[in-house]
């Protein structure tokens, strides 16, 4: 047990310095945005829709995660993830300590509704515990669900799994399921108990959230086929999969005695 946990260790650090700063960055970002823009909802004339602001930016940690798993592998993709919502939970931290510092916003200048304009910037950069809860639920939940039905995909394409259409494949039906997984869960440990959405509200949130996010992902997944190939070539990761290559040689010694 203890050479498990050693191995983890050393398989982590060896993937988070692997990762591209970029990506880890825009992945990082686009959690942490999701979970401060799902605070807003969308005026939309129709009783049995309702959608919020996070799939403005979903859509981004979802290419993020598709080549990271497309390179990395499903394990892989799923700790960034974990290590995205630690980041992500720090950073909420840091904002509910901020809203509690006496002080006054920017906007206040603009409206001069002192105590109404403060009260609001503060409960919403504050944060609100069920709207952090469920939205850290599900996205831990869909990026676990997206990455492994990716690498499941993905073993479907025998003869050129690193062609364009296998990568679109695993690509499209991974994150139509972890798009619809990730909208649902949230819609219902939040919005429905607390913002009073109906169950039909809930699916339709979910499906057409799925659709708006999938028509997104499938526009840049070009861009998205790129890195990879550009990854690949580049030999980007080397390190992680040495350590991986190590730490499966050491079982396999370990087991023949």
């Amino acid at each position: 047990m203890k050479q498990k946990f050693y191995n983890f260790i050393r398989e982590t650090r060896a993937l988070l310095s692997s990762v591209p700063p970029l990506t880890f960055a825009l992945f990082i970002l686009s959690v942490f945005s999701m979970n401060l823009l799902a605070n807003k909802s969308l005026n939309i004339p129709l009783d049995w829709l309702a959608l919020d602001c996070g799939i403005i930016v979903s859509w981004v940690s979802f290419l993020c995660m598709d080549v990271l798993t497309k390179h990395f592998g499903p394990k892989a993709a799923t700790t960034v993830s974990v290590v995205a919502v630690i980041v992500n939970l720090a950073m909420c931290l840091i904002l509910y300590l901020a809203s509690l510092i006496p002080g006054t916003w920017g906007a206040f200048f603009d409206f001069g509704e002192e105590p109404v304009i403060n009260s609001a910037l503060d409960s919403t950069f504050g944060g609100t515990w069920y709207v952090l809860f469920g939205s850290t639920v599900a996205f831990l939940a869909s990026a676990a669900i997206n990455n492994f039905s990716n690498w499941g995909v993905g073993k479907i394409f025998k003869k050129n799994p690193d062609g364009f259409v296998a990568y679109a494949c695993r690509t499209y039906i991974s994150t139509a399921i972890g798009q619809f997984a990730d909208n649902l869960i949230f819609a219902l440990i939040v919005s429905h108990f607390f913002f009073g959405w109906t169950i039909v509200q809930c699916l339709t949130c979910a499906a057409t959230g799925m659709v708006a996010e999938l028509l997104v992902e499938a526009a840049f997944s070009p861009i998205g086929y790129k890195i990879c190939n550009i990854w690949r070539d580049k030999g980007v990761g080397a390190a992680y999969f040495n350590v991986l290559e190590e730490n499966k040689n050491e079982g396999s010694d370990h087991g023949d005695e």
